[in-house]
């Protein structure tokens, strides 16, 4: 108002005593005048408080007296019992907002925003022990991905030890360890996605109950044809922009498909000593001087991150596709070397002996248009079987070279010449300069340098199922 009031006045005065110039000049004057009266009577600042909503009970629930503790056999699905708990711990976040307060008129308004977030640390007593494994978590009926919360398991063996965070609470000396007891402890649970309460939690239990599962000393880890399945970090498909999907994880219990069934493998089977790796290249035909055995991929576009599918620096784009079968693909493509070097590492992390098993798949796909050397047909039959692999025409047919010369240049064909001063690391990758050729040498070289990248494996299997 004094803006407008001064404003004009200067205008008034300055064209009565200077003319249209000055009345232009006064109205600047006074309105720049009335400005800062109105600053001095409507400016200043303004405070507003906002405040989340906050709980008045921090106590967790509790158990029900006299519960019976369940003993299972097999797997079943446990809603347990809370056996000790703190109180929910609140921390307060404060956040501080400014607005206006640009110019001598504005009001300057301050907003201060207190939030309040919970977490709970509870022991959810399940069953008697000691069972083989404690699996998946559902909170409030929807499956819990535990791979970023801190949840120790205890199988409820005679001897385990007090929790630590149950001791750092209690004092040291004074925590159960609940021995015979099979319980989980959840250490600093956020409650804001479960209504800033704590949820209601099963659990999968198993306990074996068969004499199998330990005299079980060694397994064959397959798919093979797996583009990023062996590697025990998550690995997500790029679907757009900022959209992720699943390409190595289906689980909530671990981190990776691979890092979750290990768990569960080896809870199953406490004394597995050795794991068999395959990894797989494809061969493309029966007639051993024409086959050749590569990598390939399942679909030439496709974005992964944290790292893109390689194999001795060959990348997706380059790589031939396998075949197709209704519309799908026939085969998972070959292992990235990355996924393969990381799977050797893991398991040796925990404690099992590898075998690296390279392995030959036949991606032949029907009416193919190859001689088939044993039947003489135009096309060879769909998706054999690596051990059909022969000379052209076949042992036993006519005009077969079957041990004779021509026979063995086809085997020498089929073997390739690479050798081992062929593969270096190149950053990382195995960088092969040696004959253009895709042959069992090759291959078979490729994994033995890999392995020794991957801080070596104690068996290396060559040549598995040709006859």
């Amino acid at each position: 108002m004094a803006t407008l009031l001064l404003g004009a006045a200067g205008s008034l005065v300055g064209g009565a005593f200077f003319g249209p110039l000055g009345a232009v000049a006064g109205r600047a004057l006074g309105a720049l005048s009335g400005s800062v009266v109105d600053g001095a009577l409507l400016g200043g600042s303004r405070s507003n408080v906002v405040q989340g909503s906050r709980l008045s009970d921090l106590d967790v629930m509790t158990s029900s007296a006299g519960a019976p503790v369940p003993r299972i056999y097999g797997r079943a699905r446990l809603a347990g019992q809370v056996i000790w708990a703190t109180r929910l711990e609140e921390v307060v976040s404060t956040k501080v907002q400014s607005s206006g307060g640009k110019s001598s008129r504005a009001q300057k308004v301050t907003t201060t925003t207190i939030s309040y977030a919970y977490f709970a640390s509870f022991a959810l007593g399940l069953c008697e022990g000691e069972v083989t494994r404690i699996g998946r978590v559902w909170a409030d009926g929807k499956p819990l991905d535990t791979s970023g919360l801190t949840v120790r398991a205890y199988l409820g063996s005679a001897d385990q030890p007090p929790d630590p965070w149950i001791e750092a609470k209690q004092g040291a000396g004074n925590a159960p360890a609940y021995r015979g007891l099979a319980y989980l402890v959840f250490e600093h649970l956020p409650l804001a996605k479960f209504g800033n309460r704590v949820p209601q939690i099963t659990v999968e239990v198993e306990r074996a109950v068969g004499r199998l599962e330990p005299l079980v000393k060694a397994v064959t880890l397959i798919p093979g044809s797996t583009e990023f399945g062996y590697d025990p970090r998550q690995v997500q498909r790029v679907l757009g922009r900022g959209a992720y999907g699943a390409e190595n994880r289906h689980v909530t219990s671990a981190e990776s498909d691979l890092e979750a069934s290990l768990d569960q493998l080896q809870a199953a089977c406490p004394n597995l000593q050795r794991v068999s790796l395959v990894v797989t290249w494809f061969g493309d035909d029966l007639r051993a001087g024409a086959c050749t055995v590569r990598p390939k991929v399942e679909r030439t576009v496709k974005d992964t991150i944290p790292y893109g599918w390689t194999v001795g620096w060959l990348p997706r784009l380059l790589a031939p596709l396998v075949s197709d079968h209704e519309g799908r693909p026939a085969y998972g493509g070959t292992p990235s070397d990355a996924s393969v070097i990381a799977a050797i590492q893991n398991l040796n992390a925990r404690g099992l002996k590898v075998t690296l098993n390279p392995f030959v798949m036949m991606d032949i796909a029907p009416g193919n248009g190859r001689g088939d050397p044993w039947s003489g047909a135009a096309s060879q039959p769909a998706y054999p079987w690596r051990g059909r692999i022969t000379c052209d025409p076949a042992p036993g047919s006519s005009g077969s070279p079957d041990g004779g010369a021509g026979a063995d240049a086809q085997v020498a064909a089929l073997f390739g010449t690479a050798q081992p001063g062929h593969f270096s690391n190149y950053f990382g990758g195995i960088l092969y300069l040696g004959p253009a050729e895709w042959s069992l040498r090759r291959m078979v070289l490729h994994y033995a340098f890999l392995a020794q990248m991957a801080g070596g494996v104690e068996t290396f299997l060559i040549g598995s199922e040709f006859a």
